[in-house]
């Protein structure tokens, strides 16, 4: 089974948020044993390393990037389909642009977005896409 990642979901990973961290942590070792199949879009990425490097300073953003090279999560790209998709959805819900790219990637995959993010509730109540809450 495949499962997108959204950058709420790595970030609470990376800085051991509980009970979040664990619960992306199982879906890991999943993918590292091969049960399971996780995707991030490049975008997510960028957020990611974004955040770490205003919270953390650009040594640790950099450390992610190298430690994402070895983790069992397949980088997503951002064809000008899937940023016109992200657009929309931008277009149309309180959201911020990179988490729509996550919303697009998961509609895309046909798989669950990965989250705890409060922004994607309304994907939830909404039905638009299957969302896997890991919230605090």
């Amino acid at each position: 089974m495949r499962k997108v990642l959204d950058a709420w979901a790595m970030l609470a990973w990376l800085q051991d948020e509980q009970p979040a961290a664990d619960k992306v942590q199982i879906l890991l070792e999943n993918a590292e044993a091969g049960t399971s199949r996780l995707i991030m879009n490049i975008i997510n990425v960028g957020e990611v390393y974004y955040r770490l490097a205003k919270k953390r300073g650009e040594g640790e953003a950099e450390a992610f990037l190298k430690d994402l090279k070895g983790m069992p999560i397949k980088t997503s790209p951002a064809p000008i389909k899937l940023v016109l998709e992200a657009a929309r959805l931008k277009g149309r819900y309180k959201i911020s642009f990179a988490d729509a790219f996550a919303v697009a990637t998961a509609m895309r995959q046909q798989s669950p977005l990965v989250s705890g993010d409060p922004e994607l509730e309304v994907f939830i109540k909404n039905r638009i896409v299957q969302i896997e809450w890991i919230g605090l």
